[in-house]
């Protein structure tokens, strides 16, 4: 009796040769609808579906291999012989291989189909298929991926071992559990915000590439990237420079939130996931500059985010010092040429650079558990909501100032205090023990510039002393979001020196 292999695929890559190839080996073809027809059209002979079944498609195609003669033919165990006696009985021939990838449910949401179309792009048929041949690996060859096809021929001219029926196995179970999980996102995302964290958190990613290392060099690491995510940081491309590390990718994502932050021509700085230099002008150079100015030191080896295209002048002060990546929304021919001379430089184009943060969910991985909360994107800095709660009233230009530093210091590790002037990040600290800690390394690096400057705090201020530090070394306004049993005594400190404090109520820890 000749082999039977039923073939049914969305992504046709490789069909008509692993056919051709099938046949060469003695194998008759089962097949449906588009694949059908591929394999026709290229003298591949098949059999229908429906002829096996003996039962038409119906309901739109809905239903055609939901049968008996289908799934008796791919659950049958071989080494059995009650199984195989009713195969006999019931005219039912064993299929022994089965290539099938399912309905691009991605591919569809990703191209903005509306819900409709998004569930008539739900596959049943195909991982019901899929999951009956894989628990009967034993006596069934099943594929679910195309780039498996050669292998499988050669394992098949020969002899297929067990431990690639095993693999072919494990695969099945993950395609079709990431396949289902993209569905259940797709749904999570449908329902009342109430409903966002689901008792049962099913995560959808595949692997991207392998990572040049995580961490540490001695650590091994991979890029995942999440199913059905559309214009995100995830869809970047690398132009030049060596692999990219876990900790590349960790910085230039953290550089990318903190440009997304502003409309206009903005430059971050990065050091260890921190801000150290921020800045905006309506001249990209102009504004790298002033990020550079905050804190030279710290950018040495850091990551650099462009919320513009890089040009040729851009390029031209890049190359001065030693930077890890530069990524932005494009780079100029001339600012390619420039930015070459540094072989090792990792250049990243991120065309949707300047699409706000969607809402994601943050994870971290703690042993036997995950700690899961929505990302921090609400910036409170509308002046219907903020509240002055000083005597002296912060100007307008002292307000657009208070703006860019809140935005700022939201991205830094806590505890954190940024100082502003001139759109520019002038002294930044995070990850301190204790506020004063911070306060005191902010104001060393503004130095003189603190002087006229404004300065942003992530949290309250517990006690009035960080104020009054800030006050001494000359910075005008302070924005906070306020809290603190003692706030009276803070604004009292204010209203004491003439300086203006705001009140925005909303806190961002970054741990």
């Amino acid at each position: 009796m000749k082999k039977r292999a039923l073939l049914s695929v969305s992504d046709k890559t490789g069909i008509v040769e692993f056919a051709k190839e099938l046949v060469l080996l003695g194998y008759e073809i089962i097949s449906t609808g588009g694949t059908a027809a591929a394999l026709n059209k290229a003298g591949v002979h098949t059999i229908k579906v429906s002829d096996v079944t003996g039962f038409d498609e119906i309901l739109d195609g809905r239903v055609k291999t939901l049968h008996p003669r289908i799934h008796a033919g791919l659950l049958a165990r071989r080494d059995n012989i009650e199984h195989m006696e009713c195969l006999k009985k019931l005219d039912i021939v064993p299929i022994d291989l089965v290539a099938i990838n399912l309905y691009p449910f991605k591919k569809t949401i990703e191209g903005g189909a509306d819900f409709d179309t998004a569930i008539e792009n739900i596959d049943i048929g195909g991982p019901a298929m899929l999951r009956a041949a894989a628990k009967n690996s034993a006596s069934v060859i099943v594929i679910c991926d195309p780039s498996d096809y050669e292998k499988a021929i050669k394992s098949l001219q020969t002899s297929v071992c067990q431990s690639f029926r095993l693999e072919l196995m494990q695969k099945v179970y993950a395609h079709t559990g990431g396949y289902d999980t993209m569905i259940s996102a797709y749904l999570l995302r449908q329902l009342d915000k109430k409903e966002q964290f689901p008792f049962e958190l099913c995560l959808n990613f595949e692997r991207e590439m392998f990572l040049r290392y995580g961490e540490n060099p001695h650590q091994e690491a991979a890029f995942y990237v999440e199913k059905g995510a559309v214009d995100t940081f995830s869809n970047f491309e690398q132009l030049q420079g060596k692999a990219l590390s876990y900790l590349n990718i960790n910085d230039a994502f953290a550089a990318v939130s903190v440009v997304r932050e502003f409309d206009a021509p903005c430059v971050c700085i990065i050091k260890h996931a921190s801000p150290c230099g921020v800045a905006i002008d309506k001249d990209i150079v102009a504004a790298y500059k002033k990020a550079l100015d905050c804190d030279s030191v710290s950018a040495f080896g850091g990551i650099v985010a462009i919320n513009k295209k890089v040009t040729k002048e851009l390029a031209k002060e890049l190359v001065k010092i030693f930077l890890e990546v530069v990524v932005a929304e494009d780079f100029d021919i001339e600012a390619l040429k420039i930015l070459s001379e540094k072989e090792n430089l990792r250049l990243v184009k991120l065309p949707s650079i300047k699409n706000k943060e969607q809402q994601y969910y943050d994870y971290k991985r703690v042993e036997g558990g995950l700690l899961v909360q929505e990302n921090d994107d609400k910036l409170v800095f509308d002046t219907n909501k903020i509240e002055v709660v000083t005597k002296k009233q912060p100007n307008k230009d002292e307000m657009s100032e208070l703006e860019f530093a809140m935005k700022v210091v939201k991205h830094v590790k806590s505890n954190a205090i940024v100082v502003a002037k001139d759109n520019a990040a002038v002294g930044i600290c995070g990850g301190q023990t204790s506020r004063v800690a911070s306060t005191m390394a902010a104001i060393e690096r503004a130095g003189d510039r603190a002087k006229g400057a404004v300065a942003a705090s992530d949290a309250f201020f517990p006690f009035p002393d960080c104020v009054t530090m800030l006050i001494d070394a000359g910075i005008k306004a302070i924005v906070q979001p306020g809290g603190s049993v003692k706030d009276e005594e803070s604004v009292a400190v204010c209203d004491e020196r003439g300086v203006s404090m705001v009140m925005t109520g909303n806190r961002h820890f970054r741990h």
